[in-house]
């Protein structure tokens, strides 16, 4: 069982930063932890994940270029450094875990956290 807890969301103007931290409790150092985000009548999209100790990442072409996904395997926690925020990326963001490698699709993902929200204003 893993469980997932986000934390770091927040109130920013455009053009900001800001950065989200999962901390995970149970192994997640070999698989994938992932960030994905919801907003307002919109459906669940896959923002970037990180897979294994070697930290193979993958990103949504919104946010490349101007989000970062790192982990830290000692802490079980893993980060999403965001800058040059925009309005539209105003949404709940929830981190996830899954056992294999790296995939977009929220189905995929085992384990949840409760989700932190971030709110950009113009």
């Amino acid at each position: 069982q893993v469980q997932l807890i986000e934390s770091g969301g927040g109130l920013v103007q455009a053009g900001g930063s800001l950065r989200l931290s999962c901390a995970a409790s149970g192994r997640t150092s070999r698989g994938t932890m992932g960030w994905f985000r919801q907003a307002p009548g919109k459906e669940r999209e896959f923002v970037a994940a990180i897979w294994g100790s070697i930290g193979v990442t993958r990103y949504a072409d919104t946010v490349k270029g101007r989000f970062t996904i790192s982990r830290d395997n000692a802490k079980n926690t893993v980060y999403l450094q965001m800058s040059s925020l925009k309005p539209e990326d105003a949404a709940v963001y929830y981190c996830a875990s899954r056992i294999l490698a790296i995939s977009t699709m929220f189905a995929d993902y085992d384990y949840w956290g409760q989700g932190t929200q971030v709110t950009v204003s113009a």
